[in-house]
């Protein structure tokens, strides 16, 4: 039978590959040095596109080449028609059979180390002879390691657009500093005015276009110092040279120790983050990083001081309803 040529596209991913290169290099000389290709060929490519379609893409404003109306939306599907095509490839070694040789997993550094690495003894126990790449990441670094295809699964603070993700961990944050720091010196509760006054460490957002993280972020007018390493910043906090919100698991033999004590803060001494497993394409997802997904949610429940840790946080929010509805029958009353 044959199929009527109407039902086949017209236009080629090549083409739709140039207009996309065309739009975010921010020209034509552009789009060519990125697609190694010839400016006349990449010219061609989207001036096919204009008369296959009948529709005009780019209008000029000054000496400027700019999207029509039109040409903004085509571009929005491209993108979204290439996007799925690198899916469909990226997902035909997983549809085979057998194993990967190598599994990658980006993670934000607020989770738990001890927990991934007991998650990555018992995977390797399965699988010894399976390559893992560990990316510690931070907050827009995770994000475009899945959103670019680097990783084959994540674990989260927010959940980037267009990706959905299992809750994991919920993670307890406390503001902390050396005994000896002058914040401990003042004798009263803190304000974020006391906090101005003093450096806060910071770790370094791991994405090319950095973020403020919005669970920990402060004044932007506060000194602070930005290193790259979790222990680094401990450590800095350790010497007295500044203080953070801490996860409370990064925190605990410092805090044990004497090495570090939680700021007497009167608002925002603790803070929380949910944390997320998502996997960079659930529907192509293969048997390795499934089974590894299941290791680490399994790691999370029968670490104790996880278990502690939920147990706490749903007493306290029983306690919390209760209160309010124990304040509004009073207020009925």
């Amino acid at each position: 039978m044959d199929v009527p040529m109407a039902d086949f596209p017209h236009i080629s991913l090549e083409q739709w590959r140039a207009l996309q290169a065309v739009v975010e290099a921010g020209g034509y000389a552009q789009a060519a040095e990125t697609l190694h290709k010839s400016q006349s060929a990449v010219t061609y490519a989207v001036q096919k596109i204009e008369s296959q379609l009948d529709i005009k893409l780019f209008t000029l404003q000054g000496r400027k080449a700019v999207l029509t109306e039109a040409g903004q939306l085509l571009y929005r599907r491209a993108r979204t028609l290439i996007d799925e095509a690198l899916a469909l490839e990226r997902g035909v070694e997983s549809l085979r059979e057998g194993w990967k040789p190598e599994i990658r997993i980006a993670v934000e550094i607020i989770f738990p180390a001890h927990v991934m690495l007991d998650a990555l003894r018992m995977y390797a126990a399965e699988r010894p002879e399976t390559h893992v790449e560990l990316y510690e990441t931070v907050m827009s670094g995770t994000h475009e390691m899945l959103v670019n295809g680097q990783v084959d699964l994540a674990i989260c603070s927010t959940l980037p657009k267009g990706f959905i993700g299992d809750p994991l961990i919920d993670m307890r944050f406390i503001a902390a500093a050396h005994p000896g720091h002058p914040l401990h010196a003042v004798n009263r509760s803190l304000t974020q005015r006391d906090l101005k006054h003093h450096r806060h460490l910071y770790i370094r957002d791991t994405g090319t276009q950095r973020t403020r993280d919005p669970v920990l972020g402060g004044a932007d007018d506060e000194p602070r110092w930005t290193v790259s390493d979790k222990a680094t910043s401990i450590r800095a906090a350790c010497m007295g040279l500044g203080y953070a919100w801490y996860a409370e698991e990064d925190i605990r033999e410092e805090l044990a120790a004497g090495l570090l004590k939680a700021l007497p803060l009167r608002e925002g001494a603790e803070r929380f983050a949910q944390l997320y497993l998502v996997y960079a394409d659930r529907e192509y997802a293969g048997r390795d990083e499934l089974r590894l997904g299941d290791i680490i949610r399994q790691r999370v429940a029968a670490c104790p001081s996880v278990r502690e840790r939920m147990t706490k946080t749903q007493s306290t929010g029983k306690q919390a309803i209760a209160g309010r509805s124990a304040r509004r029958t009073r207020a009925k009353s």
